[in-house]
């Protein structure tokens, strides 16, 4: 069995481990936050309590899927955040608040996304720069043009693409129900297709990924270019409920560093090569939670980030331990 074939064996596998971990966690702590709202008089577990939490999560959870394939791969992208003020605004500007331009709008704004998408892959793989560099870099070269360009928002989005960031289907708003769609088809793509394997070979050992035939360099350029893209879509999504595009919306949510503190929470090893969107979900979830308890017991922000920042810390050394302590007890299995 060749070292790929291995891999893509064990994928499922390695992914359900930390992923698992992770629900569990996000349930405890969902449990003690409704003790503790519950003792302070409060009511934690309403459906408008529950809902607001979902709701907050959407754009954070798609930027943490797409972040979660390209550090599967072995990269990031700290251009994320920049790209999303840019893709709310090229949708807000190309609409017009005309309802026949929707369809333009959307097909741009992916165009534009899979475009530095693309740069972003074709820096790291072709001229061989750090993938924190190349990102930010590009970050920057974007932060730039709209410096250039905006000093505040601009353009108009129709009241029917509004409907994407307010309307609901049943209890459940749209735009949950969005991110559960990119989450799935992330899913199915590392989980059931050739490609999705591919990313999870090269995150794994890049050259072992080359010597059994894997294309590295596609595969590499692919998961930022779907990262770039779902960067795009919460830019969609955001345009839709600002009724505009907005320059900073990126920069002011934190979405690159928050994205990524979602993927490791949610058990992606940062060097690539394991982990989920399931996990990625559950994280992304669990920081919601998290906040949605601050805010009720209306916590300083200076406190919320030392939680925050601590509750990711000790995830990732909960993690690494166990980590550390299966490979030992591999290493005894090993016959001599």
């Amino acid at each position: 069995m060749t070292a790929l074939a291995e891999r893509v064996r064990w994928a499922p596998r390695l992914a359900a481990g930390p992923a698992a971990g992770t629900w569990i966690a996000l349930g405890l702590v969902v449990l003690l936050a409704a003790a503790i709202v519950t003792a302070r008089g409060g009511d934690y577990l309403t459906q408008a309590n529950l809902l607001n939490m979902l709701s907050r999560t959407t754009v954070l959870g798609i930027v943490a899927v797409g972040q979660t394939i390209a550090i599967l791969a072995g990269s990031l992208d700290l251009s994320v955040a920049y790209l999303i003020g840019l893709t709310s605004l090229i949708a807000a500007e190309i609409m017009a608040g005309d309802p026949a331009m929707i369809g333009p709008a959307v097909l741009a704004v992916l165009a534009a996304s899979a475009l530095v998408g693309l740069v972003n892959g074709l820096v790291i793989t072709k001229l061989q720069v750090n993938a924190f560099i190349a990102t930010l870099g590009v970050g920057l070269v974007i932060k730039g043009i709209l410096e250039s360009r905006y000093e505040g928002p601009a353009g108009s989005v129709p009241v029917l693409f509004q409907r994407l960031g307010y309307d609901r289907i049943g209890p459940i708003p749209v735009s949950v129900l969005l991110m559960l769609a990119v989450a799935g088809a992330a899913a199915l793509f590392l989980h059931r297709t050739r490609p999705g394997h591919h990313v999870y070979a090269v995150g794994g050992n890049v050259e072992v990924a080359r010597l059994s035939g894997v294309p590295t360099t596609r595969t590499t350029v692919l998961a930022h270019v779907i990262c770039s893209l779902c960067a795009g879509v919460a830019g969609l999504y955001l345009a839709s409920r600002l009724g505009a595009g907005a320059p900073y919306v990126g920069t002011d949510g934190g979405y690159d560093l928050e994205s990524i503190a979602a993927v490791v929470l949610g058990g992606t090893v940062l060097a690539g090569g394991r982990g989920g969107v399931s996990g990625t979900v559950a994280g992304v979830l669990l920081l919601a939670v998290l906040d949605n308890l601050f805010d009720q017991l209306v916590l300083d922000a200076f406190f919320k980030d030392v939680v925050r920042g601590a509750v990711i810390i000790l995830a990732v050394a909960v993690y690494a331990r166990r980590q550390l302590r299966a490979r030992a007890q591999r290493a005894v299995r090993v016959p001599r």
